[in-house]
């Protein structure tokens, strides 16, 4: 913060320099604890019953499942969620075709799940924006 008067900042500026003029009563920005928000194709973990802060976001198409070396990477990791512990390393894949999203099990061995009225396993399906889907154990809703 700058204690010199507005005319002497000025005079005292070479010429032609632009001067940064500061108010004496001028607070510093606050800054937001809030966490960002995330946009896009995302699926956000869900814990007894409710949608967490944790988001995975991604761009189709995608697999899912732990990273393992002898398999390679994954694009959505749940290896660093506890409920990751029941999805395979390579669980399940997204697919966007034109304005469609689908999953597909990719031969897990705890199966994947998309909630109609109950829970259905499925070999491949439709998604939706706000379609809850489970993993094993690991419980998501989808965001598009």
């Amino acid at each position: 913060m700058n204690d010199t008067p507005i005319d002497e900042q000025q005079q005292d500026a070479p010429e032609g320099a632009l001067v940064e003029i500061q108010d004496a009563d001028e607070q510093e920005p606050e800054i937001s604890e809030e966490a960002p928000v995330v946009t896009g194709t995302r699926l956000v973990l869900k814990r007894s019953g409710q949608e967490t802060d944790i988001v995975f976001a991604f761009s189709p198409p995608a697999t899912i499942g732990r990273f393992d070396p002898t398999v390679g990477p994954v694009d959505v990791d749940l290896g660093t969620v506890e409920e990751g512990s029941y999805v395979s390393r390579k669980h399940a894949r997204i697919v966007q075709v034109d304005d469609t999203y689908k999953i597909q099990d990719l031969g897990s061995s705890n199966g994947t799940y998309i909630l109609r009225d109950d829970f259905e396993k499925v070999d491949e399906a439709e998604l939706k924006d706000g379609d809850e889907i489970s993993l094993g154990n690991a419980r998501f809703v989808f965001h598009v």
